[in-house]
């Protein structure tokens, strides 16, 4: 796939993604999840949703999120499910992104 054809909001892994406000993003015993709480309600995420989330502090690249998840369910390859998950969460305004500057 070309890099021109991707839309401008495709996140890259070196991106750095936090959850944005006024969502905010905390562990539901009740709910045995993950969820993200807002002034209207409550998201309730799927395990992976959580453990992408919880990672999401605005000091940790895509890319180290990525690296972190591989080797904590010691597995490869979930680099397309992540950027996957974030452009998604990005759209439903759920996370900010800090692109990297070219310096």
């Amino acid at each position: 796939m070309s890099h021109a054809n991707l839309p401008a909001t495709q996140t890259a892994p070196d991106d750095t993604p936090r959850v944005r406000a006024p969502y905010r993003l905390q562990w539901e015993a009740a709910q045995d999840a993950w969820v993200l709480l807002y002034p209207e309600g409550m998201i309730k995420l799927n395990r992976s949703a959580g453990e992408i989330m919880q990672r999401c502090d605005g000091e940790r690249s895509v890319q180290a999120i990525v690296t972190e998840l591989e080797q904590a369910f010691q597995t490869t390859g979930l680099q397309a499910d992540v950027l996957a998950f974030v452009d998604m969460a990005r759209a439903q305004r759920w996370l900010d992104i800090t692109p990297v500057v070219p310096a």
